[in-house]
């Protein structure tokens, strides 16, 4: 570089320093000066000799990050001299215990503690990204300001990420949309988030993101214009009402677009609240409250409300500490709207994180603030789970909410545990709900009764009386209420199918002249190589007991040459009687599947931990054995589930004789009218049938169907198959054997 060229760098770096203190948040005594001013000296002199990518002075940098530190996220001159020697000790000779010397103990934790992180490298393995982010975490047990330092290094990293190679962007980006965006969430730094989610779009899919923007810079004409006539019209109100107040339209973040045209599968066009308005008004602290609702009924007098979008975060702030009144109204044009109702104060909060919550309260100091903040952080990360990804997962979701708060459809609030479903949600409300539920909707959306519930959701259960709960509702609950309720509301169904079962036992044996005693029930008990009279009854109940196999077991009884030499023969009776009038149906776990589907694949079972049928066990994907079969408490499981938790799959045992089975009927005959009238009643009255899906369709006069059931056994099919012959105008029932 030429001399001119140096003076004009050092006179931009200059320039920069001089900048940093004028736009700091906080407002510097001259102590605060000296501390800046000298953090800023061993920066320079440390990085003299170094370079960026894109060739500027590497002081740059930590000085960007400083003024980000210090304008947009508000911190003090603790944390600014931090930021501007986060790279020292990490790039040059002086070590930490230098900069206590120099500085005082709290800059040097600081910057111990940012060079702790640069230190830990991220691979590609998601799982040893977790791990960093994991210890970065730890850090935090210092001092929450190393995290906040590193967010602001990793948005200025993002801003300048230009000058470097395709993978290293996109690598950097979904990091930081990983790990940095929903971290500066949690601190509340909106503002950050923005960017940084932004940002992380811009090198993950850069389509897209060209693509946003430009649609944005099309419509924006329009948008500003229709702001303006909604703020033209609120202001005159606000006027008349004497409110001191600004308006400003803020549109929505290119990534929460994108979110929403994913999330909804819908085009940029048709993602309708792509704006905010912004209401900031001036109050003492006493009216606050007050203001807020006035401005609330002044809008609303105008637009109507979208009630279930209404978010008052002024009477319950969330732990961010964030306050401001949401709603949602009607625009014209028949838009939705959403419109920001904040006071100065909370606008600051909002903008600033915690940085500003000190500022408000009385005689607060920095460290005093950061306090509070602190424990609140430490209690998260103690309760953390031992597995990394988990944790980050969790981390993404909610910092450290172990529950989640869910609302009926009047607008009660419910608890429930984080993971619940929208089944869970119906026992919680009471255990004959649960029982009957037909269907939930969440959010006034159908979903699947092992919907995960989110806080906030709002969430409706429509119950049938005739609704029975099936042996598959156990995996969709997690609340041992639900499960308990289940398991006792289908062992009762249980009965209640092997009472009928020992009628039709009794009349079908009538016919072949034998008597149902204990005697006979013993024999068919051993007969059929089962263990109680309850399964017997049972299987008879649902069909699995065939007339053939009756006449033999009568043929066989009355043929008493046979008998007396098998009596003989065989002294020991194969079942013990009082194991037979045990009253429970015995599971034999002689199945494994896999997966939600429930399919059947090879498998190995593991040496490690040797499991045995009946076992809590998972399935791994090894790399040239198949899928290995874990006891869920196996030595190797959590490290297992932490560094592969792609190629673990569910896996459980079930017992093959109560198993149920897909089968698909095809259906023909003549288009007669209410053929699918009673075609359907047919199918959903007959006991044990499922149908599974169905369809129907008729041309010129000719019926075609076809239907997916899920039946118990071949008998309840074949029964079937013949109610369904009986129907009139049905011609012919086939079952297909490759859907």
């Amino acid at each position: 570089m030429t001399e001119l060229e140096l003076e004009a760098e050092n006179k931009a770096i200059a320039q920069e320093y001089k900048e940093l203190l004028r736009i700091s948040y906080q407002t510097l005594t001259d102590e605060d000066k000296k501390i800046i001013r000298k953090a800023f000296d061993v920066a320079v002199d440390a990085h003299k000799d170094q370079r960026r990518k894109s060739g500027e002075a590497y002081i740059f940098h930590p000085i960007a990050v400083a003024k980000i530190v210090a304008r947009d996220i508000g911190l003090g001159a603790t944390s600014i001299a931090a930021a501007l020697m986060h790279d020292v000790v990490e790039d040059t000779d002086i070590t930490v215990q230098d900069i206590e010397k120099m500085f005082n103990p709290k800059i040097a934790q600081l910057v111990e503690g940012l060079t702790k992180i640069a230190k830990v490298k991220t691979d590609q393995e998601i799982s040893m990204q977790a791990e960093n982010f994991r210890k970065m975490l730890l850090t935090l047990n210092d001092d929450v300001r190393v995290i906040i330092i590193k967010i602001a290094d990793r948005l200025h990293n993002m801003q300048t990420m230009g000058s470097m190679a395709d993978y290293k962007q996109a690598k950097i980006a979904s990091e930081t949309l990983y790990i940095y965006a929903p971290l500066a969430h949690r601190l509340g730094l909106y503002n950050i988030k923005t960017q940084l989610e932004d940002l992380g779009l811009k090198y993950t899919e850069p389509e897209i993101y060209n693509d946003i923007v430009s649609k944005i810079k099309e419509t924006k004409e329009e948008q500003d214009a229709y702001i303006k006539t909604i703020s033209d019209i609120l202001s005159k109100s606000l006027n008349e009402e004497g409110i001191e107040f600004t308006i400003k339209g803020r549109p929505k973040s290119i990534y929460s677009i994108r979110r929403k045209m994913k999330a909804q599968g819908v085009t940029f066009d048709e993602v309708y609240d792509k704006f905010a308005l912004r209401i900031i008004y001036k109050s003492n602290p006493h009216d606050e409250k007050f203001i807020a609702w006035k401005i609330y009924s002044v809008v609303t007098d105008h637009y109507r409300p979208s009630p279930s979008r209404l978010r008052d975060w002024i009477s319950s702030p969330k732990s961010t500490g964030y306050e401001a009144l949401h709603i949602t109204v009607m625009g014209p044009k028949g838009r939705w709207v959403e419109i920001q109702v904040r006071s100065e104060r909370m606008d600051e909060i909002a903008e600033k994180g915690y940085a500003a919550h000190y500022k408000y309260k009385n005689g607060a100091t920095e460290e005093h603030g950061l306090e509070i903040w602190l424990n609140q952080l430490k209690e998260a990360l103690e309760n953390s789970a031992s597995n990394a990804v988990d944790f980050v997962e969790d981390f993404k979701l909610n910092l450290y909410a172990k529950e989640i708060y869910v609302f009926t459809p009047k607008g009660e609030i419910k608890s429930l545990p984080k993971g619940a479903t929208s089944l869970d949600f119906a026992f919680s409300i009471h255990s004959e709900i649960g029982v009957k539920t037909r269907g939930t909707r969440v959010n006034g959306k159908l979903v699947p009764l092992n919907h995960v519930l989110n806080s906030g959701d709002q969430v409706e259960i429509i119950t049938s009386a005739n609704q029975k709960p099936t042996s598959q509702w156990l995996d969709y609950v997690t609340t041992s209420r639900a499960k308990n309720k289940i398991k006792n509301v289908l062992n009762e169904n249980t009965k209640k199918i092997a009472e009928d079962g020992k009628e039709l036992l009794e009349r079908k044996l009538r016919h072949l002249k034998i008597t149902l005693n204990e005697n006979t029930v013993n024999e068919l008990v051993n007969f059929f190589k089962l263990q109680t009279s309850l399964d017997l009854f049972y299987r008879a109940g649902i069909g699995t007991i065939e007339n053939q196999q009756l006449k033999d077991y009568a043929a066989q009884k009355s043929n008493t040459l046979v008998n007396f030499f098998k009596k003989t023969i065989k002294r020991s009776p194969s079942s013990q009687p009082e194991q037979i009038h045990k009253n429970e149906i015995s599971k034999k776990f002689d199945m494994l599947v896999f997966g939600a589907e429930q399919d059947k694949l090879d498998y190995k079972l593991s040496s490690c931990c040797n499991p045995i049928p009946g076992d809590d066990v998972f399935g791994f994907v090894t790399i040239n054995e198949g899928i290995k079969v874990h006891k869920k408490d196996c030595p190797n499981a959590i490290s297992m589930q932490s560094n592969y938790a792609y190629r673990i799959i569910q896996a459980k045992w079930i017992d093959s004789s109560q198993e149920e089975f897909k089968a698909v009927l095809k259906i023909t005959g003549m288009d007669i009218l209410g053929l699918t009238n009673d075609l359907t009643k047919v199918i959903s009255s007959q006991m044990n049938v499922n149908i599974q899906s169905i369809s129907l369709s008729s041309e010129a006069g000719i019926f075609n169907g076809q239907v997916t059931v899920v039946v118990q056994n071949n008998t309840i099919l074949k029964k079937l198959i013949d109610n369904i012959k009986k129907v009139d105008g049905i011609d012919k029932v086939t079952r297909v054997y490759n859907n």
